[in-house]
């Protein structure tokens, strides 16, 4: 890992801390697994940590070296993180288009389950997490209907869990729809900066036993 990834990762986890998207404690994931820490992006729920995030986005997919031509960003997670890096690129001089999907489709107005720019050219997905690719799949067919390309995956955490094998579900979801998935932060990164922390060490033996169990 090169030391310009590694700082951006764990910025990025001492962010996360300190907005209590990252919490510490027990938790019951969606696999039923009991997690002892969690991650929720739906605490990023203001204006400055939107901004601050968005531009940790663009600088991962910058220094991924994806190439791309709009944003695709799933209901509903998905949607706000879209945006949110669509600014911090347009704020860099690349004015980007962005699109996002309803979960219903529309059945009056301009109708379908399409908004924002139509889907064309190299699509870059836009999650907060991979936990079975559910999104991601549905994200790909939507897509490829539209006659658009998925080029790759961004996420903010890589859990680095297993799917359903050996593989983690972010390596189930690369080989599957044979894209790139690159994240800002894994939970490797996570364990780093515990280890290194005074006040965060308490947690780490729980977070080493669960990713001996669960992760790759």
């Amino acid at each position: 890992m090169s030391a310009n990834h590694q700082n951006l990762s764990q910025g990025f986890i001492e962010f996360c801390i300190q907005q209590e998207v990252l919490k510490f404690g027990e938790f019951k994931t969606k696999a039923g697994r009991l997690s002892p820490y969690f991650f929720n992006a739906g605490l990023f729920n203001d204006g400055d940590s939107l901004l601050k995030l968005g531009e940790f986005y663009a600088n991962s997919i910058e220094k991924s070296g994806i190439e791309f031509d709009m944003l695709f960003g799933p209901a509903y997670k998905g949607i706000p993180l879209a945006a949110s890096i669509a600014i911090a690129f347009a704020k860099r001089g690349r004015n980007l288009p962005y699109a996002y999907n309803r979960k219903e489709e529309k059945d009056h107005g301009e109708g379908g389950n399409l908004v924002g720019a139509p889907l064309k050219g190299s699509v870059l997905i836009i999650d907060d997490v991979i936990s079975a690719g559910t999104s991601v799949r549905e994200s790909v067919a939507l897509i490829n209907a539209n006659g658009a390309t998925t080029c790759g995956v961004s996420i903010a955490l890589d859990r680095q869990e297993k799917g359903l094998g050996e593989l983690s579900a972010v390596q189930e979801v690369e080989q599957k729809n044979k894209i790139p998935v690159v994240s800002i932060a894994k939970l490797a990164d996570l364990l780093m900066l515990i280890e290194s922390s005074e006040q965060l060490a308490k947690h780490s033996l729980e977070i080493k036993h669960y990713q001996q169990r669960y992760c790759i």
